[in-house]
């Protein structure tokens, strides 16, 4: 009569099945995220403990506000490699960057690409970038393949589901913020999270963590077992292309 304990499944309570986070602002004093090389071993020892051992850090690049280039990203890349050296943390980390699609963005063979040429960018939250389709046709003869940053966060695209289709037909992989799931960034956005985990469409998931506050959040969802319970099981793809 109580076999039906057996089946209730167990709760999991860990990030391994993302395997690798592909967006994340870990690295200290060069964008928004992480202001010091303190804060940063100290969010990537808590996400490590939360089971993520691989990091692919991606400051911004935003000439108007954070005008990151090459030599800033790998200074502070460096910089954390050591202290997680003395801090005997073993984890996999490198960077790539983020990069603004407005009027200053430049194309060039020397992007800060995650592997293989996959190249990461985002928009302005309020407005499309206009020529957004041809960027990523010039991005695409260059070689790269063009990943989209947290489209469920673009105002823009919330009654415009479309788009994301339009997307998905170009050859543009889709990037979910794992806090979108658990309606961290508001009902409407945690709405088109979900439509699209429903229809498939989001190719990669990553933390997008800045802050103390991101950490907290994302430590109660996964603990609880709720992040697992909604897209533990959903076929991303981190670990196929960006493992080791």
């Amino acid at each position: 009569m109580f076999s039906f304990l057996k089946n209730k499944k167990p709760v999991v309570r860990d990030l391994k099945w993302l395997g690798v986070d592909m967006h994340s602002h870990l690295l200290p004093g060069i964008d928004d995220g992480s202001p010091d090389l303190t804060q940063s071993i100290s969010l990537i020892s808590k996400l490590n403990e939360l089971g993520i051992d691989q990091f692919i850090c991606t400051p911004h690049i935003f000439k108007e506000l954070y005008p990151n280039t090459a030599e800033t990203i790998n200074t502070a890349l460096e910089l954390t490699k050591a202290a997680l050296r003395k801090a005997n943390l073993d984890v996999s980390i490198s960077a790539a960057a983020e990069y603004m699609l407005d009027e200053n963005f430049e194309i060039s063979d020397m992007m800060m690409s995650l592997p293989n040429r996959h190249i990461l960018v985002e928009m302005s939250y309020l407005n499309e970038t206009p020529n957004v389709e041809q960027i990523i046709f010039d991005l695409q003869i260059k070689g790269y393949t063009v990943i989209l940053a947290h489209p469920e966060r673009y105002n823009f695209y919330h009654k415009a589901y479309e788009r994301f289709g339009r997307y998905h037909d170009m050859g543009v992989l889709l990037q979910l913020n794992l806090l979108s799931i658990t309606g961290y960034y508001g009902k409407d956005v945690k709405k088109v999270a979900d439509y699209l985990i429903e229809h498939k469409m989001y190719d990669l998931a990553g933390t997008d963590l800045h802050h103390d506050r991101h950490l907290e959040a994302l430590t109660k969802a996964v603990l609880s077992g709720y992040l697992h319970e909604k897209i533990g099981n959903y076929p991303f793809k981190n670990q196929l292309l960006f493992n080791g």
